[in-house]
């Protein structure tokens, strides 16, 4: 049995982790521990504040106990805020904290962009146009072209996690670019487990969504690989 622990920021879209471990049908195991979120806003200040290292530490403890090999912060927002310096002390602190591997959505964005080989995305985000382009700079520092970048002006989570796929899709369609070779959809927030395929088949291309990622970056941390074709493309390599 393989276990990837999970700190997720309040409640908006958690059920996605059951419903992927479901999707894996595996012996993989996917604990999701939730830390303070604070106050629920797609600010900066409050999003820094979301991700303090104290936040974090203070779950780890919970999904050791739950016998996570790895553990991932799956908050995208949280993490990328900080720059790509920055994340990267947030996610040392993680791993210290916890005495595990440890990474964060927004490395594991980075991540499986390269894994697909693609060089140029496009970001379709929830988030308001100043937070989004965080995330781009962030992108940039990893050595990602990003063709194209849009926000959507939503300030909290919890709104975020009331969308339901009609909306998710016009997100996506809207977000997309000619000449992006993959869409990034980056809230943890937004429910996208159930349709990622159709998503995929909506754009003709990979479509990488924040809680499908995340978990692909806990099991790329233990060095486990899965085929799950219904988690989209990222998933569907045998390699």
């Amino acid at each position: 049995m393989t276990t990837v622990g999970f700190l997720y920021p309040g409640h908006s879209a958690e059920d996605d982790y059951p419903r992927i471990e479901m999707l894996l049908d595996s012996d993989i195991r996917l604990p999701v521990v939730h830390t303070d979120i604070g106050e629920d806003a797609h600010r900066v200040d409050a999003l820094l504040q979301m991700g303090a290292d104290q936040r974090l530490a203070d779950g780890v403890e919970e999904l050791r106990h739950a016998g996570a090999e790895s553990v991932v912060w799956a908050c995208t927002s949280g993490s990328f805020v900080y720059g790509w310096d920055g994340a990267q002390d947030q996610t040392r602190a993680l791993a210290a904290a916890a005495g595990l591997p440890a990474s964060s959505t927004s490395f594991a964005f980075a991540h499986a962009v390269q894994a697909l080989g693609a060089e140029r995305v496009a970001v379709a985000a929830t988030y308001p146009e100043d937070v989004t382009e965080y995330f781009t700079a962030f992108l940039k520092a990893a050595g990602i072209e990003v063709v194209a970048d849009r926000g959507s002006g939503i300030i909290t989570a919890a709104e975020v996690g009331t969308w339901e796929y009609e909306q998710v899709l016009e997100l996506a369609l809207a977000g997309d670019h000619p000449d992006a070779q993959v869409v990034l959809m980056p809230d943890t927030a937004l429910h996208t487990a159930a349709y990622l395929p159709d998503l995929e088949k909506a754009l003709g291309k990979p479509v990488l969504t924040a809680n499908q990622v995340t978990v692909w970056e806990g099991l790329r941390l233990v060095e486990r690989k899965v085929w799950a074709p219904k988690l989209g493309t990222l998933f569907a390599s045998r390699e």
